[in-house]
């Protein structure tokens, strides 16, 4: 039985999350799914209980994935090697049709369904549907040198009307991270496609998940945690960053400058961290604001 005091401790905590709730009432949040949030058990079901929980809140999330280990598991599996090159995987003609497979089926198709758990919600939408993601393939820099990456690209334009359509319907859109490329399909970045669409969706805020508690100033000083950035603040340290975490800020810095107001990297190795972000004064990880 709860005591009065818990009640009312429970209330505080409901009462605190009230001007967020004004704040971001049918707006649009772009949470990028991934890090360790994708492979463990408790983790992958409390994110989908998150992402209910803002719909019924009245907000309208939209959820943007990769699944690097996914991939990496299933091409082991059917005796394709995987390489990287500059951080980036290699996808070859034989490879990008187990990624997209993996990507919308795999992992989104066990994300949708964990939603769904709560009822008719989630909706699977892979990149290269309905125009949604279209790219151009890239290189890497390697020692100085332009490498070949093969099919992988980055997006160069977001047509958001099929997730448009499907948050007009009371569903959380479940996007994998494949785009339309000139000849093929394109392996993209995951952070960066997040910040493409949350520009394109006109979203109040992106969030991104990732195996660290924030971006540090100094790291590995962990009392140098930064909990809000400006963007200019950020492009001057961008150069400086562990490679990890350099396109997770730039993904960050694009949203920002391309109209979002505010964009975030928060732990995901923390039950519910996607509400304590959201719906808490003091949020967690590190927010990148307009300078």
């Amino acid at each position: 039985m709860v005591s009065q005091d818990q009640a009312a401790a429970k209330a505080a905590v409901l009462i605190e999350a009230l001007p967020w709730l004004k704040r971001f009432h049918d707006e649009i949040i772009v949470v990028k799914f991934g890090g360790n949030a994708m492979i463990d058990v408790e983790l992958k079901r409390a994110f989908a209980e998150d992402m209910v929980y803002l719909r019924y809140a009245g907000v309208k999330p939209v959820v943007v994935h990769g699944g690097g280990p996914q991939i990496t598991a299933e091409l082991t599996r059917r005796g394709i090697p995987s390489e990287f090159r500059g951080g980036y995987r290699v996808t070859t003609a034989e490879s990008i049709g187990v990624v997209r497979q993996v990507l919308a089926e795999q992992v989104g198709g066990e994300l949708v369904a964990l939603i769904n758990e709560h009822g008719d919600l989630g909706r699977g939408i892979s990149g290269d549907e309905h125009g949604l993601f279209t790219g151009e393939p890239r290189g890497a820099m390697v020692d100085g040198e332009l490498v070949d990456l093969g099919l992988v690209g980055d997006v160069t334009s977001v047509d958001p009307a099929s997730v448009l359509a499907a948050l007009d319907e009371g569903h959380i859109p479940v996007i994998s991270t494949v785009a339309n490329g000139p000849a093929s399909l394109l392996n993209v970045n995951a952070d960066s496609a997040a910040a493409s669409l949350a520009v394109a969706l006109g979203a109040a805020k992106l969030v991104i998940l990732t195996d660290v508690a924030g971006l540090y100033s100094d790291w590995p000083n962990r009392d140098s945690l930064v909990s809000v950035i400006t963007t200019a603040e950020l492009k001057a340290l961008l150069p400086s960053l562990e490679s990890g975490m350099i396109p997770k800020m730039a993904a960050c810095l694009e949203a920002v400058a391309g109209g979002v107001a505010k964009a975030a990297i928060i732990d995901g190795r923390e039950k519910h961290s996607i509400l304590l972000e959201v719906f808490t004064q003091s949020g967690i990880g590190t927010e990148v604001v307009p300078a």
